[in-house]
C-alpha cells in the first residue's frame, strides 16, 4: 500500500507539472505531439486530435513532447517557430504549476489543520531567551529582518544559521521590542538552541488561510533553497539526500504512521508531502541547469536579449551533456537510498 500511496503521489505532481507545459503550449499555438506519464515504453495510449496520451513502463517522470522542441520543424506549430516570450511561458509554466499546486494543497491543509504561530509556549532556564527577557506569549515576528510566520521557520533558521547570533524582533501586549540572541550548543539534543519552545497551532478565516497558504508555499521554497546551499557548501553532503526510492520509503514509513492514527490524520499527511514535493520539484526545476526547466530557460533569456536565438545545435550539445550528467547523479542518489534501506 504504501508504495502505491507514493507512486499515487509522484504521479500527481508530474502530471500537474507537465499539465502546466501543455495548456501554455496549447494557449500559444503550439502543437503538442504526446503527453506521458512515465519514461521507457509505452504500456498504454491513445490519440485523441493531434496529441497522443499515454503511460509509460517506468514509474517516474513524465513529459508534454512538442513538435519542433528538441529539433528542426517545418511545422508552423512547431515550438521554435513560436516567439521568445511565448517559449519562455511555455517552459516556466511547469515550475509555475507546482507552485500553484502547493498553494491550492497548503489552502486546503491550513483550511483543516490550521498553523503553527511563532508564539513562545516556555522559555528554558539558562539560555539566551531567558537573559534577554523574553516571555511565554511572545510573539516571534522577525529574525534578523527575515519576516517570521510560522514556528517552523524559527526552527530551520536555527539550522541553517547554526550557532549564529541573531537579532529577534517579537510582539508583547501590540508592543515591538528586540533582543540579541546567541545560541547555546545542547549536548542532550545536539544541536544549538535559543532556549525558547512555541508551536502553538491556530485555525484562520478564508482569507487568513490564503494569505498563510502563500507563506507556506514561501516556507518550502526557502527551504529547498537553504538546503541547496548547505550542500553546496558542505553542510550535508550526498548521502543525505534522497531520490526516487528514498521518497518512496520515506512517504511510504509517513503513511503507515500517520494511519495508525486514522484515514484522516494519513490524508492530511499526504497533503503535507504533496506540498512539500511539489515545491521542492517547482524550485529544482528553475535551477539555471542545462536539461531542466530553469536552463531552457537562460538560452531563452539570452536569445531575447541577443534578439537571435543561439545555436541549436550547440544547446542541444549543453542539455545532451547536462542530461547524462543528471543521470549520473540520479544513479547514485538512487544507489544511495537502496544503501540506506539495506542499512
Amino acid at each position: 500500500m504504501k508504495i502505491i500511496i507514493a507512486l499515487l503521489i509522484f504521479s500527481i505532481i508530474i502530471i500537474f507539472h507537465e499539465l502546466g507545459h501543455f495548456s501554455l503550449a496549447k494557449a500559444n499555438g503550439i502543437r503538442v505531439n504526446e503527453f506521458c506519464l512515465g519514461l521507457g515504453p509505452t504500456i498504454f495510449g491513445v490519440t485523441k486530435g493531434e496529441t497522443k496520451y499515454s503511460l509509460k513502463l517506468l514509474p517516474f517522470g513524465g513529459a508534454c513532447m512538442m513538435e519542433g522542441e528538441d529539433g528542426e520543424s517545418t511545422d508552423d506549430r512547431a515550438f521554435g517557430k513560436k516567439s521568445v516570450w511565448a517559449r519562455i511561458s511555455v517552459v516556466a509554466a511547469g515550475p509555475v504549476f507546482n507552485f500553484i499546486m502547493a498553494f491550492v494543497f497548503s489552502f486546503i491543509l491550513l483550511s483543516c489543520n490550521g498553523y503553527d504561530v511563532p508564539k513562545i509556549t516556555k522559555v528554558s532556564e539558562g539560555f539566551a531567551a531567558e537573559q534577554a527577557g523574553m516571555q511565554a506569549g511572545d510573539v516571534i515576528v522577525k529574525m534578523n529582518g527575515k519576516h517570521i510566520h510560522f514556528y517552523r521557520e524559527v526552527s530551520s533558521y536555527s539550522m541553517f544559521h547554526a550557532g549564529e547570533t541573531v537579532e529577534v524582533t517579537y510582539e508583547r501586549d501590540g508592543k515591538r521590542y528586540t533582543a540579541e540572541l546567541t545560541p547555546l550548543y545542547d549536548e542532550e539534543l545536539g544541536r544549538y538552541r535559543y532556549g525558547f519552545v512555541g508551536g502553538e497551532v491556530e485555525k484562520g478565516n478564508v482569507f487568513k488561510n490564503l494569505l498563510y497558504s502563500g507563506y507556506e508555499v514561501k516556507y518550502w521554497i526557502d527551504t529547498t533553497l537553504g538546503s541547496l546551499k548547505m550542500l553546496v557548501t558542505g553542510g550535508v553532503t550526498l548521502n543525505d539526500m534522497s531520490g526516487p526510492v528514498g521518497l518512496v520509503d520515506a512517504i511510504g514509513d509517513s503513511y503507515e504512521e500517520s494511519v495508525s492514527y486514522g484515514y484522516y490524520a494519513a490524508f492530511l499527511q499526504m497533503l503535507y508531502t504533496c506540498i512539500l514535493i511539489s515545491a521542492n520539484l517547482g524550485v529544482m526545476n528553475l535551477l539555471p541547469l542545462p536539461a531542466l526547466d530553469g536552463g531552457r530557460l537562460v538560452f531563452l533569456i539570452v536569445e531575447a536579449i541577443r534578439g537571435k536565438k543561439v545555436d541549436p545545435d550547440k544547446e542541444g550539445m549543453v542539455h545532451f551533456i547536462g542530461l547524462m550528467l543528471l543521470m549520473l547523479l540520479m544513479v547514485v542518489v538512487m544507489f544511495n537510498d537502496i544503501r540506506k534501506i539495506f542499512m
